[in-house]
């Protein structure tokens, strides 16, 4: 009898609640740590991404001033032109371009906001690509 009443309210039996997190709540709750200790300044400003399903993006930004210095994404004309095989190599060219973009802003030593995601597929790939074109981190 008992379980029957348990299983029309959709009752958790061992009465817990469930402390599971979302992955986007888990993204979220590194992003944070991650930016108490990576702090943007002029000498050394934030090199931070944001990867959608479809798309990946590139900034290095200044927390002082609180301004972005050079920017790139794989919408970005010179990597869509590319016809990248996949997101990965697109990631790559990202890291390239932004890190060309950096050099011509004069920035040479970044701090690498990986902004929750695991370093790992297309936020190394951006890394890589990024060192590549003469960034140090």
């Amino acid at each position: 009898m008992l379980e029957n009443k348990l299983e029309e309210k959709q009752v958790n039996p061992h009465n817990q609640i469930d402390m599971r997190l979302t992955k986007t709540a888990r993204r979220n709750r590194i992003h944070l740590s991650i930016r108490k200790t990576i702090k943007g300044t002029a000498e050394k400003p934030r090199l931070s991404i944001y990867r959608s399903n479809k798309e990946i993006y590139a900034q290095i930004i200044d927390d002082v001033i609180g301004k972005t210095i050079a920017a790139a994404s794989s919408r970005d004309k010179e990597v869509a032109d590319a016809k990248a095989d996949n997101k990965v190599v697109e990631a790559q060219l990202v890291g390239k371009l932004i890190g060309e973009r950096a050099k011509k802003a004069g920035v040479s030593s970044i701090g690498f906001d990986r902004s929750g995601y695991l370093y790992h597929g297309r936020v190394k790939s951006l890394a890589d690509g990024a060192r590549e074109a003469g960034l140090n981190f």
